[in-house]
């Protein structure tokens, strides 16, 4: 049996700002984006090629806006992902090179953090 991880809930302080930021800054997809009432509001963004989405919202959880860490994305190449957020406004630090990939990290507005990973060669 498989078991696939298709969906992670990030809890944000302001859904517009969040989508904007996941949109026009990171890249990610927007698949949906619904007002079910007055209280529950359903986002669900994907990044680019993956299988797993994230999704926010209004109603959606209680957690506290920015409490998650350790959010990871693995890229093809990790300088051209550290381009392409700095080149759309999103703080991120150097390319961090370790044995097991290249790091770069990144928050959105509320805090929840990401990497972003490159694998090391493996031939």
């Amino acid at each position: 049996m498989d078991w696939k991880l298709e969906l992670v809930i990030i809890p944000v302080s302001d859904v517009d700002r969040a989508k904007d930021f996941y949109v026009e800054k990171a890249g990610f997809h927007l698949d949906h984006d619904q007002r079910v009432t007055d209280t529950l509001r359903f986002v669900q963004i994907t990044p680019p090629g993956s299988a797993c989405s994230i999704a926010f919202g209004t109603g959606i959880t209680d957690a506290a806006p920015g409490s998650v860490r350790g959010l990871q994305v693995v890229v093809d190449d990790a300088n051209a992902a550290r381009q392409h957020l700095l080149d759309h406004g999103v703080a991120v630090g150097d390319v961090d090179v370790q044995p097991w990939g290249s790091f770069v990290y990144f928050r959105d507005p509320d805090g929840n953090a990401w990497s972003v990973q490159q694998l090391p060669n493996r031939g």
